[in-house]
């Protein structure tokens, strides 16, 4: 019986005729009564089965296949510039790695009631109720090494605006004069493909423009520094309006930079080996709607969360 009620937690509700997303124990207590597993069980008898059996049907992660064909050999390339190495040699005392990319749709919440601020045996006080003003796209470019960050606030992205952002960082003193200066950016339209290493090469001599695979925003070192703006600036969403929210953003970027160290990053390329070995080499087949006919399939690899440390002053 046991065993029985522990395999119908390992299929999803979905196979077994249930219209449920996941397993509850309740849900779960009720369809081995339907089934006729057993005469009457309660959910806290499964959950303390399942619970003893590391098996929680309640839970869900995420995860993705990378559709990337050359996956390893780009995350390797990127993994090496954070250890200071490129295409097998160390990098110079006049080459900088940069980490950028777009954190988009940053909206004005104008709160119908001001905020209140913390209180003894109380918490701040967030008005639910807010009027939209608009929202914008922050760039933002940093410094892995040095760990220093520029930024510009932008009505929307596109290249233009991811020009605009090249352009700041590439006039200025120690990248306008050094050797090499490397951008490692995702596959966003912005700067997506041979063109737009083409088009800022050709403006930027000195500039290597460096794409991650895809699906893999979670090797690029801006992603940590996007993550502290969202905690310590934009949550709770509280501004009179757009220009509120810019002016905050460009405060907190000159605040950071005083504050600023490099992230701790431990995830290596032997990581990277190491990762891909344990994971499997084909992904499950999706089911397939009557309507949709049989399509080639390409077999990818998964990547997973780095062990990234965040020094979070």
């Amino acid at each position: 019986m046991i065993v029985s009620i522990k395999a119908l937690a390992c299929e999803l509700p979905t196979t077994t005729g249930v219209p449920l997303a996941r397993w509850h124990c309740p849900e779960l207590a009720r369809a081995a009564i339907s089934q006729g597993l057993v005469a009457s069980i309660s959910g806290t008898t499964i959950w303390r089965w399942l619970s003893a059996d590391a098996i929680r049907p309640w839970q869900q992660r995420s995860w993705i296949f990378p559709r990337d064909p050359h996956f390893t050999s780009k995350a390797e390339r990127v993994l090496d510039l954070y250890q200071r190495r490129f295409e097998g040699h160390a990098l110079g005392p006049d080459d900088y790695v940069l980490s950028a990319d777009e954190k988009t749709s940053i909206q004005a919440r104008i709160r119908t009631h001001p905020t209140k601020p913390s209180a003894p045996q109380q918490a701040m006080r967030l008005e639910h109720s807010y009027q939209r003003g608009g929202a914008l796209a922050y760039l933002a470019a940093w410094d892995v090494h040095h760990a220093k960050v520029f930024g510009r606030c932008e009505a929307t992205t596109g290249i233009q605006a991811f020009n605009r952002l090249v352009e700041q960082v590439m006039c200025t003193q120690p990248y306008a004069a050094a050797r090499r200066v490397y951008w490692i950016v995702d596959n966003g339209s912005s700067h997506r493909g041979q063109t737009s290493i083409s088009r800022l090469q050709n403006r930027w001599p000195h500039l290597r423009l460096i794409h991650l695979p895809v699906h893999a925003s979670w090797l690029n070192h801006i992603e940590i520094y996007f993550s502290i703006v969202q905690r310590k600036v934009l949550s709770p969403n509280d501004f009179t309006d757009l220009d509120d929210v810019a002016a905050r953003l460009h405060a907190f970027q000159r605040h950071y930079q005083h504050i600023a160290t490099p992230f701790q990053w431990r995830f290596t390329r032997t990581d990277l080996h190491a990762l891909l070995k344990r994971i499997p080499h084909t992904p499950p087949s999706p089911p397939k709607p009557p309507y949709v006919t049989e399509l080639p399939c390409q077999t990818t690899k998964s990547p997973a969360t780095p062990t990234a440390v965040c020094r979070d002053r």
